[in-house]
């Protein structure tokens, strides 16, 4: 067993990790105006380019659960993280569209590997280490998109090419992974434990990939019509439409650094549920009132709310059989990612039905749906220990 120095390293290792992951996406959306302007790219063109990215994680999320399991997680996040430095600069040098789409969707496939294959690692750290810390995590992922994105905001004011950008990125996200692959876990390989459900994967996989869908719905959402339902549904100025997303990402991040205390003081379950009902009251009551003061507070508790469910249901996916931790968490991340990908396009259908008040009541629905299924997420003892 390792001891508590050891252990410390590896948990810096996945941090690493997940702050690479997410200044690679950061980085990328700060230049996406720079790669569009020079390639002379339309709305339209720019959106086939960017589905190759969801495309590419959805392909890589499916590929490598298996290569996780049967060789570790560390021999398959390692070179993910190498290479996530190495994609990062493709999109810079692309001529015409259909390169643009093809370094994006190599670039969706590496993160796509690393995203499952890091969080396979952060389960079994959280075991070795015999308590919650799965939530930290996901922060440090929020945390390096910010860094990402803020990093290359800058580069942008300076003037700078994207080239410049992605490859000072690069270089930065290389030295990560080295750094991580110094201090990383690498565990001897798991026995099957427990009984198979749908495709071979342990029971209550496929469901859990449900809630982790219905929650990332709600991201999408908050993400892409927070700031077009209080600008356009409340008449907000443009400052307070915007702050809606601020407050949502603001209290997400506060929720994920404080997630592993509540999850080890309460359980998983009772912070699942409590925050599903947080994320459907908060959204709810605020859609009811109709005020951008109320909006904007009630995208803040929405964020709140969903921000441990997801790195709860994750690390769930994980603990039920170690040795299918990989494919458990590659169904739910693909299932997750999916929800990411549609919820934006749910919300809209709906809202050309029935307004985007009424549309925008669909995360707030499906949290509650995630808070009333809450008690799927139960791990029995032995899987949690050490």
């Amino acid at each position: 067993m390792s001891g508590p120095r050891a252990l410390l390293r590896e948990r810096t290792a996945v941090y690493l990790l997940f702050f690479l992951a997410g200044a690679a996406i950061g980085t990328w959306t700060a230049r996406i105006p720079a790669i569009k302007e020079r390639l002379g790219l339309g709305d339209g063109q720019l959106s086939l380019a960017l589905l190759a990215i969801a495309a590419g994680s959805v392909l890589g999320m499916t590929v490598v659960g298996r290569l996780v399991d049967r060789h570790g997680s560390a021999r398959v996040m390692i070179p993910a993280a190498l290479a996530q430095g190495g994609v990062l600069v493709l999109p810079a040098h692309a001529w015409d569209l259909a390169s643009l789409a093809g370094a994006l969707l190599l670039f969706g496939v590496v993160h796509g590997v690393l995203d499952v294959s890091m969080n396979a690692n952060a389960v079994q750290v959280e075991r070795a280490l015999g308590r919650p810390v799965m939530s930290s995590f996901h922060a440090v992922f929020s945390v390096g998109g910010f860094a990402g994105a803020s990093t290359g905001g800058l580069f942008a004011h300076a003037g700078l090419t994207p080239a410049v950008t992605f490859w000072s990125a690069g270089a930065v996200i290389a030295a990560l992974a080295v750094w991580a692959a110094r201090w990383a876990l690498r565990p001897a390989p798991e026995q099957a434990d427990g009984a198979r459900g749908r495709a071979g994967l342990p029971k209550g996989i496929v469901f859990l990939g449900v809630l982790a869908f219905c929650c990332l719905v709600g991201e999408g959402a908050a993400a892409d019509w927070s700031s077009v339902y209080l600008s356009e549904d409340l008449a907000a100025a443009p400052g307070v439409a915007a702050a809606g997303y601020a407050a949502f990402s603001l209290m997400m991040t506060a929720g994920r650094l404080a997630g592993d205390r509540l999850a080890a003081r309460f359980g998983p379950v009772p912070l699942v549920r409590c925050c599903g009902l947080l994320a459907a009251a908060g959204l709810g009551l605020a859609l009811l009132a109709g005020h951008p003061v109320a909006g904007v507070a009630g995208f803040g508790c929405f964020g709140a709310g969903l921000s441990c469910i997801v790195p709860q249901v994750f690390a769930a996916a994980g603990h039920r059989d170690p040795a299918y931790a990989g494919r458990s968490l590659a169904r739910v991340a693909a299932l997750g990612y999916l929800g990411f990908l549609t919820g934006p396009v749910i919300i809209g259908g709906v809202a050309e039905l029935t307004g985007l008040p009424r549309a925008l009541a669909v995360p707030a629905l499906l949290a509650a749906f995630v808070a009333l299924a809450a008690t799927a997420l139960r791990v029995r003892a032995e899987e949690r220990a050490p």
